[in-house]
């Protein structure tokens, strides 16, 4: 009878014992999923820098190919330089002409102011403000040759950044339009980690937080630290009221209110050997916690 007892005890120890712990489990789990400093949503992003020509032409010659590692000032592509010498040619003829009609000018401005009572006042004037106009023309037509001189060197392009060309596709004669990208380069120093946190988490961020990275596919782990929160991210519920000023907030009937995701900018400090940083790629942020 005793013996009984003493295994239905230690069976209720057991079964109350099992209970507590799955519940310590349990709470440790939410606890961890819902305010500790981690997410499984981050991103790895990097800065792209479209490269777009500031005069128009044809691609004469392509130096490089899609997915290229280059250096700031390699030489990307050139732009016919036809066009663009004919207008130095041009605007150098132009300073030349300038310059002569100026000696003119000043020549006859001269001779008119040694004639005295010769001739008269409103003939100087008329004089003068041919010098004048004169040499107006000529800083034009310096202006001029100038510009295309400008227009001349810039129909080579070079990187301005260390980096990697991306869904590349340009080709020789091809015309490219003044402004209008024609490729991309993602910057190789601009590497950087958006981890989305849950907003019930942010009292335990902060800058300067060490941040475990792991990176969705890869068994290396890369380390760096907060940076700083977003101060702000779109509101969906609200808009403006067509013919007023006043905000159109759209009533909400769920039950459920998921917390927001707020970015936090995370500096990338260190990467493993051999590990290519790809910009879009999935991560996991994990934080050092500050109560």
């Amino acid at each position: 009878m005793i013996k009984n007892k003493v295994v239905s005890s230690f069976k209720v120890l057991i079964t109350t014992g099992s209970v507590l712990l799955a519940g310590v489990v349990v709470w440790n789990l939410y606890s961890y999923y819902h305010y500790a400093p981690q997410t499984r949503d981050g991103k790895i992003r990097a800065d792209i820098v479209p490269l777009a020509t500031d005069i128009s032409g044809n691609v004469e010659a392509v130096y490089v190919h899609d997915n290229q590692v280059v250096n700031k000032g390699t030489l990307l592509f050139s732009l016919d330089k036809k066009r663009l010498n004919n207008e130095v040619t041009q605007a150098k003829a132009m300073v030349k002409q300038a310059n002569a009609t100026l000696h003119a000018a000043d020549r006859e401005y001269k001779r008119y102011q040694r004639l005295n009572n010769a001739v008269s006042a409103q003939q100087r004037d008329d004089k003068r403000d041919a010098l004048i106009l004169a040499q107006a023309s000529v800083d034009k037509s310096l202006a001029d040759l100038e510009l295309a001189e400008i227009n001349l060197s810039r129909a080579d392009i070079y990187s301005p950044v260390n980096g990697v060309i991306t869904n590349f596709s340009l080709r020789p004669g091809t015309f490219a339009s003044a402004g209008v990208p024609v490729m991309a380069l993602v910057d190789q120093n601009s590497f950087y980690v958006s981890g989305y946190f849950e907003e019930t988490k942010l009292s335990r961020i902060q800058n300067g937080a060490l941040a475990t990275i792991f990176v969705m596919g890869e068994t290396k782990t890369i380390y760096g630290h907060v940076e700083g929160l977003s101060a702000g991210i779109n509101d969906s519920e609200r808009t403006t009221a067509s013919g007023t000023l006043l905000a159109n907030v759209n009533p909400t009937f769920s039950w459920i209110r998921l917390a927001q995701r707020i970015p936090v900018r995370i500096k990338i400090d260190t990467i493993p050997k051999d590990f290519t940083l790809i910009a879009g790629r999935t991560v996991s942020v994990s934080l050092e916690e500050f109560n």
